[in-house]
């Protein structure tokens, strides 16, 4: 199965558990945890256009989820704006923090490149948590954020609101889709594989990633409005470089680099959470040591895994013989007359 029916297949089968779950069950407590796993996978493949796509750690992309989250609650809150502009308004704020990263980090490579997002994000969180409380709530936080207001439908409501996300990560999935098919998707791709190659076929490698690091911002943006109005609550934490660090193990469990692995490592992630958090208070030191084995034996991700391992199992197709080549003598069967 080519890379393309694998992702055609992966997205059938996400759309028909999407569409399934508010049958399943009315549980709100599932509902929610299914519109956290879609708001997370949001962030985590935008992320994965820097990490996995472009091949760059990023420790800072906490920075774009708070900014975004942050933008929408000032604009609801305090500006009295439709949540769809103070949505829009998440995207483009994600999008302009990314591009003040860039203009910093982007002048190195490397493990300087993460630590200077890393510095630049907790920056941001010293700002937001002390400096800026007038406008952040400081360690209080903003609560009271509210939800879209369309069509006469009560979007408090989890199972309209679990629509109104599906939709939205749905649109996302597909754009990211067709950004990574596309020929820009290709030239960042080859950047990550051989960055001077790129260059000297007239690629303009550093445009090429600060274009993919505002992509990757706008929709660490959109992932932040949505979040905040999910738990209709904003505050410094999520800034912090710890959510990075969190985005970085989803997408390292499902498999970077791929449209549909970070998806599958924020499932993962999520499910252990919760199944660990209620067993123990020790859960994130056991995430951890999972993460760890993960990394040793499915360095691909475990959706990079059960690809190779289908690969694997499929049956060879034999190449069809070549025809003789003429005035070249078949050479004869054992056995038979010369």
């Amino acid at each position: 199965m080519t890379t393309s029916r694998q992702d055609a297949a992966m997205a059938a089968g996400v759309a028909a558990a999407v569409i399934a779950v508010p049958f399943c069950t009315q549980n709100d407590f599932l509902l929610n945890l299914s519109i956290l796993i879609m708001v997370w996978s949001i962030f985590a493949v935008g992320f994965d256009l820097v990490f996995g796509l472009l091949g760059m750690v990023s420790f800072g992309h906490a920075a774009f989820l708070g900014t975004g989250g942050y933008a929408l609650a000032l604009a609801t809150q305090r500006y009295g704006l439709p949540f769809e502009a103070g949505l829009a308004l998440a995207i483009l704020a994600g999008a302009a923090c990314a591009w003040i990263f860039s203009v910093f980090a982007l002048r190195v490579s490397g493990i300087f490149f993460a630590l200077v997002t890393l510095a630049l994000s907790q920056l941001m969180y010293i700002l937001a948590d002390s400096k800026l409380r007038e406008w952040t709530g400081g360690a209080d936080g903003l609560p009271g954020i509210g939800r879209p207001e369309l069509a006469g439908i009560d979007f408090f409501d989890t199972v309209n609101f679990y629509w109104y996300v599906a939709a939205v990560f749905a649109l996302v999935m597909a754009l990211m889709a067709m950004l990574r098919a596309s020929p820009f998707g290709r030239a960042v791709a080859g950047v990550r594989q051989n960055e001077i190659r790129a260059a000297q076929l007239g690629y303009n490698v550093q445009r090429l990633k600060q274009i993919t690091f505002l992509v990757s911002g706008a929709v660490g943006g959109l992932a932040g409005g949505l979040l905040a109005a999910v738990l209709m609550y904003m505050n410094p934490q999520m800034l912090h470089w710890t959510t990075s660090g969190d985005v970085i193990i989803m997408t390292l469990l499902g498999g970077a680099g791929t449209l549909w692995g970070p998806v599958a490592g924020v499932l993962l992630f999520e499910a252990l959470k919760e199944w660990l958090s209620g067993w123990t208070p020790y859960w994130y030191g056991i995430l951890g040591l999972v993460f760890i084995l993960a990394t040793l034996y499915f360095p691909q991700g475990v959706l990079g895994a059960l690809q190779a391992r289908w690969n694997r199992k499929r049956p060879a197709v034999p190449a069809p013989a070549s025809p003789p080549t003429p005035g070249v003598p078949l050479t004869p069967r054992e056995g038979s007359p010369s």
